[in-house]
């Protein structure tokens, strides 16, 4: 009778050898059910999925829906930093908050519905138009951090497989990545940013008791080609827990 533990455990003790010992920072992705397969033989979903609940039971992991496991941190950054990039990356949230130590997960609901006025304006779209509207609650390490509520045209992505902004094949990539999949650069986003204090909802929703500050912002994508609105966003933030960042510094080599 064999005493060598499942395949799932002896997965889970190497996964979680490679994390203490660093190889795995804070943030950083896991590695799939698939590579875990090609790497240990046994089916994909049984010992990946065994492996990872042991981590995640173990705190050292957190499961991210739909895009994956990545290695919890620690200690999470006092102040996180929105970073302004000429263009977007796939996963802006996730990926930013990664390379500052935590692990960004969000919850979401989406729902067809028709358009409000000051919606449509945005849009620039009919009054009553049919909008999908996305909600999001966005956490780092699991504590709630940002807010938002998002609405994109069905004209535009009725038909295609971006219809659902967190289902399917480019789920959670963010917008910049799901509208070039039709065929759209929408380059840098229109923000308008302000300080206000929270509402009593998103002081609910955000943990903040009192509620305090947070950073409201109005963004709004546009087809660069056309200037077609495609995308806005209403995005809460906590100003208790967010620092924003534009421009970047000039890369200066050394002195000779």
């Amino acid at each position: 009778m064999s005493t060598e533990p499942p395949l799932y455990l002896r997965v889970a003790g190497e996964l979680r050898a490679r994390i203490e010992n660093g190889e795995f920072p804070p943030g950083a992705r896991l590695p799939s059910g698939a590579e875990i397969s090609r790497q240990y033989g046994g089916s994909s979903n049984s010992v990946a999925s065994g492996a990872y609940k042991v981590l995640v039971d173990e705190g050292l992991v957190i499961s991210r829906h739909g895009a994956g496991h990545y290695v919890r941190s620690q200690d999470t950054p006092e102040l996180l930093i929105r970073q302004h990039r000429r263009r977007s990356e796939d996963s802006p949230f996730g990926r930013g908050v990664a390379e500052q130590g935590a692990a960004g997960t969000w919850r979401h609901e989406s729902t067809t519905e028709k358009a409000s006025e000051q919606v449509a304006a945005r849009l620039g779209i009919p009054a009553s138009a049919a909008v999908m509207h996305t909600s999001y609650v966005y956490l780092a390490d699991e504590a709630p951090v940002q807010l938002a509520e998002s609405w994109e045209p069905l004209a535009l992505t009725g038909e295609s497989l971006i219809v659902l902004p967190e289902v399917g094949p480019y789920a959670g990539v963010g917008v910049a990545a799901r509208m070039r999949v039709l065929g759209i650069d929408v380059g840098e986003a229109v923000e308008r940013v302000r300080a206000r204090t929270a509402t009593r909802a998103e002081a609910q929703a955000l943990g903040m008791v009192p509620p305090g500050p947070v950073m409201a912002i109005e963004r709004t994508y546009y087809d660069q080609a056309s200037g077609r609105p495609v995308e806005t966003a209403d995005v809460v933030m906590r100003g208790d827990r967010w620092v924003s960042v534009y421009g970047q510094a000039p890369a200066v080599g050394p002195r000779p």
